[in-house]
């Protein structure tokens, strides 16, 4: 795991929902495209379902990350594009259960008119930041 600053309310902010409003930290970057609820042979899982997808949506950021070197503990960005802001509390659930709530990575949530496939409901997209291997 790489050496962070986790910074979650500067003086005159408003905390956050589960995120940090900053995370500093030195080391190698790896930047993780915006994940989607499609299993390995790209077939859409939990249509209709939020929490079906958000899970699938955090395993697929999980073999990202891995494929990387990184897990979530090395995220120091996490942002989140949803369809509906309903769904937000099922992406917090399965967020929650990833991440350090202690130390949360920086977070953005955006709502979207849609997605690349009308049946998803949310993408996540995540920067991490890994030691330097130097």
């Amino acid at each position: 795991m790489s050496s962070l600053t986790h910074i979650p309310t500067p003086d005159g902010l408003a905390p956050g929902n589960g995120y940090s409003h900053v995370v500093q930290g030195e080391g190698k970057f790896a930047a993780i495209s915006g994940q989607i609820a499609l299993d390995a042979d790209g077939e859409v899982v939990g249509v209709g379902d939020p929490d079906a997808q958000a899970r699938q949506v955090f395993a697929n950021l999980a073999r990202c990350l891995e494929a990387a070197g990184a897990t979530f503990a090395d995220v120091v960005k996490l942002t989140f594009f949803v369809t509906d802001l309903a769904v937000m509390p099922a992406l917090r659930t399965a967020r929650d259960a990833h991440i350090d709530t202690g130390h949360p990575p920086a977070g953005t949530a955006v709502q979207v008119v849609s997605l690349v496939r009308p049946e998803l409901l949310m993408e996540v997209e995540a920067f991490a930041l890994l030691p330097s291997t130097d």
